[in-house]
């Protein structure tokens, strides 16, 4: 219900009675239970997290990530209750806390806080942004930051292998940075048994892209590792070194109608027999 503006809290009680009236007559098992809705749960899932950093901070202790999210959530909701409006339960949230409270780093994890919350006029969400009001922000160690290296060990890639590939298919085929390339549509012309156990020599992420009719120069370089390809078009599915597990996947590959040699003199046609 959020956003229910003009839901007053006298239809709020005629819906939540609705809701308890729907249901049918408890069995034996169930007499005596308290029977509440999915937003009721989370309410009181944030009340007992809240009351948990409650005590802690009492006891001098600096709370932590959940225990900031719950505390700030459940300030609100309380201000909402008590009668106050959306902006007064937003200001509470963000005074409720600071800095010191919390351990290092957790102002900059905790940026916004988003909660529905029931006002006399409705449901309302209500969008705490800035809780610590710019204060005890880590900088550049806080968590998730990225740090600079000096770029050693991650000098581009030289091609150890260089193949002519022609995409016969009549639409555009890519491939990306780490799929094992002797796996590669079928219907990409290559020599496949050169490529056998390699990936392309580009940048992780990224791909490479063969136009219809199109024959393109690509750079590979062998797989590193464990040399294990699982997956894939399952042509391998093992170890890549293992005795005969090149010859038994160029032997599946031509059973399944992949094409094995280089060839740019047909566009569109059936696999090589």
């Amino acid at each position: 219900m959020t956003g229910g503006r003009g839901f007053n809290g006298a239809h709020a009680f005629e819906r939540r009675s609705k809701l308890f009236t729907d249901h049918p007559p408890p069995t034996p098992d169930e007499r005596g239970t308290v029977r509440l809705t999915p937003t009721e749960r989370d309410r009181l899932l944030i009340f007992t997290a809240a009351e948990l950093a409650r005590a802690r901070r009492a006891r001098g202790v600096r709370l932590n990530v959940p225990e900031a999210t719950a505390l700030i959530a459940d300030t609100v909701c309380e201000a909402a209750r008590d009668g106050r409006r959306l902006a007064e339960a937003i200001e509470a949230g963000r005074t409720v806390l600071s800095a010191e409270d919390v351990l290092p780093g957790v102002p900059d994890v905790v940026t916004v806080v988003q909660v529905e919350a029931v006002f006399e006029d409705g449901t309302r969400l209500a969008v705490v942004g800035d809780p610590f009001r710019g204060a005890g922000s880590l900088g550049d160690g806080a968590p998730g930051a990225a740090l600079p290296g000096s770029g050693a060990g991650y000098d581009p890639v030289e091609e150890s292998l260089l193949l002519p590939v022609h995409n016969t298919a009549s639409v555009p085929i890519s491939v990306t940075s780490h799929f094992h390339f002797f796996e590669s549509n079928p219907r990409l012309a290559f020599d496949r048994a050169a490529a056998y156990g390699m990936h392309l020599a580009v940048p992780a992420g990224s791909s490479v892209r063969f136009d219809p009719g199109a024959t393109v120069e690509v750079g590979l370089v062998p797989i590193g590792g464990e040399r294990v390809a699982i997956g894939f078009a399952g042509l391998v599915d093992g170890p890549l070194d293992a005795p005969g597990a090149k010859d038994a996947a160029l032997a599946k590959a031509r059973a399944t109608g992949y094409l094995t040699e280089f060839d740019d003199t047909f566009d569109d046609a059936e696999p090589a027999q």
